[in-house]
């Protein structure tokens, strides 16, 4: 796990992990940008036949000039269930399970339900981390049967994507609280 300050769109991975609304649609401007660099490519996957649930994740292809060949979409709010806890750790938890589905090693994240009106920063963080350590730590852990495999474990490698030195500040605070409390 890290986290940099670097542009989503472009930076490799195998999977870029997209906030959205139970329409696929956009929660914050860094998120739009994806969509923009993606271009036609990007916005065909993006066509439901219904809305998703509120915590689900699902898989689509990339496009365009985007790094990472997949999108996993997190869906964290509805027209009827606004951004909350719970809602970011449903659906930051479906994500990981949709990647571990797909055999992705590397994601890139921004904060997910952060922006105006919404989560504030550290609640995001503290978050994503707590459920990104309980993921990796329970996903291959027990040795019970139908378990283990290099592929339980994944994905092995998250860089969580900020905008300001601030932001990694407090993503990397959370890290560091996560680690100390598993000591």
């Amino acid at each position: 796990m890290r986290v940099v300050v670097d542009d989503l769109a472009l930076l490799p991975s195998d999977a870029i992990v997209r906030p959205a609304t139970a329409r696929l649609d956009a929660t914050t401007p860094v998120v739009r940008r994806l969509e923009q660099i993606g271009g036609a490519e990007f916005l065909r996957h993006l066509a439901l036949q219904k809305d998703l649930a509120v915590g689900a994740a699902v898989v689509t292809g990339g496009g365009g000039d985007l790094a990472a060949e997949f999108v996993i979409h997190a869906v964290i709010r509805s027209e009827t269930e606004p951004i909350s806890h719970g809602s970011v750790a449903r659906a930051w938890l479906s994500t990981l399970q949709r990647a571990r589905e797909w055999g992705f090693t590397h994601l890139t994240v921004p904060p997910l339900g952060t922006g105006a009106g919404n989560l504030p920063l550290e609640d995001a963080a503290e978050i994503m981390v707590s459920v990104l350590a309980a993921h990796l730590g329970g996903a291959g852990g027990g040795g019970g049967a139908g378990g283990g495999g290099a592929q339980s474990d994944l994905p092995l490698d998250v860089s969580f994507v900020v905008e300001t030195d601030e932001d990694r500040g407090v993503f990397e605070a959370a890290l560091r609280r996560q680690a100390a409390g598993m000591s």
